[in-house]
């Protein structure tokens, strides 16, 4: 096996073999705790500059296929795994993880101590990183890391979003139409609304809001997505033309950024992120806790305690993660718009918050009722479409 070096910018090494391409990467490291969805993750655009780390040990069992991915290529910047498997074992397979990885250039080290640089990384917080295994040393290597860009201010959306406007149409009858601001979508959400009846829309990064209004849509989604928000401020002017006409809006994971930004309130880096399948989160409307998928580095600064006056009227914190109270949803009490940070559309799972896409159809469904009586706005609704969420 050719030997590989993984590099922390405090100067912690970690000596494996290659896995995936040969060459040097560079990118923040981070750890995602998902014990299956890798597939999934490589392809997220919201990884896009990242040294991924699998907490699971054992990576690479069910190959890859050709139904899984997440968007239109493998975005993570690294891959770090202790134990590959050494071929796929699964119906679904059409080749395996090793290849694929190799295929798409992903630079990826094996046979690393998984457990001992997770915890590495819980103490010290993701940092600056180097993968090699073209015969750099440990020391040229650091050189690099240090020298690379960090994730703070880093703008990422326009690298990963679609270059042109496209269509998902409805499932069945058409109910709703929306514009999607594609700020790293995955390709799961507007499956998942497709599901409900709802035809998306989806448009670039640096779509205005007289872009995403341009067709008269029921409703405006803004995704996922990687980078700092604080750095995204053409999203902010967007959402904020959207908010100005009133018309609903959900937003996860980035989206829910850019909505509180676009709020007026701030944004801050996290010391090492939620990036799994496994976070608790408070529904503080509803008082019930979900088990969510989660793949985020920043998060949104607001008061746990009472609501925030914004130009839009008060925004209270909706939901909250129960590992460390950070804010994990976001609702406007006068307006139609509402926003969480974690991933219900979770294509690995859970999907314990599934139903909030139910909740955004019936806030379309209920402002398009609304519209219908003159002189009266588009009122907030509650969720009653199934399960609450």
């Amino acid at each position: 096996m050719r030997p590989a070096v993984l590099v922390l910018e405090d100067g912690r090494t970690f000596r494996g073999e290659a896995y995936g391409a040969v060459g040097t990467t560079l990118g923040e490291v981070v750890f995602a705790t998902g014990m299956t969805g890798y597939q999934e993750t490589l392809t997220d655009p919201s990884y896009a500059r990242q040294i991924v780390v699998m907490t699971a040990p054992h990576i690479g069992n069910t190959g890859v296929n050709g139904e899984d991915d997440e968007s239109r290529r493998m975005w993570v910047a690294g891959f770090v795994v202790r134990d590959p498997a050494r071929r796929p074992a699964n119906w679904r397979a059409t080749g395996s993880l090793d290849d694929a990885l190799a295929g798409q250039g992903v630079v990826g080290i094996s046979g690393v101590d998984t457990r001992a640089l997770t915890r590495h990384l819980r103490e010290r917080g993701a940092m600056r990183a180097g993968i090699s295994s073209e015969g750099l040393d440990a020391d040229e290597l650091l050189a690099r890391v240090r020298r690379a860009e960090g994730m703070a201010g880093a703008d990422l959306a326009p690298a990963v979003t679609a270059n042109d406007p496209y269509v998902v149409p409805a499932v069945g009858e058409k109910r709703f139409t929306i514009a999607a601001l594609d700020l790293g979508i995955k390709t799961a959400t507007p499956r998942y609304l497709a599901e409900l009846g709802v035809e998306t829309h989806v448009l670039p990064a640096t779509a205005t809001a007289a872009d995403l209004l341009a067709a008269g849509p029921d409703g405006v989604f803004l995704s996922n997505g990687p980078g700092d928000p604080a750095a995204a401020d053409y999203a902010v002017a967007a959402v904020r033309g959207v908010l100005d006409a009133r018309r609903p809006l959900f937003g996860i994971c980035f989206g829910n950024q850019i909505l509180g930004r676009a709020l007026g309130l701030g944004t801050y880096k996290l010391r090492f992120g939620h990036r799994g399948l496994n976070q608790p989160v408070l529904d503080r409307v509803s008082g019930t806790v979900r088990v969510t998928s989660h793949n985020h580095g920043f998060a949104v600064d607001a008061p746990l305690d009472r609501p925030t006056d914004t130009p839009y009227g008060p925004v209270e914190v909706s939901h909250v993660g129960l590992n460390d109270d950070v804010v994990e949803g976001l609702r406007l009490q006068e307006a139609p718009a509402f926003s969480v940070q974690f991933h219900p559309e979770s294509a690995a799972g859970p999907h314990d918050a599934a139903p909030l896409f139910g909740r955004f159809v019936d806030l379309m469904e209920t402002a398009r009722e609304g519209s219908a009586v003159a002189g009266g706005p588009p009122p907030v609704v509650e969720h009653t479409t199934g399960e609450q969420a």
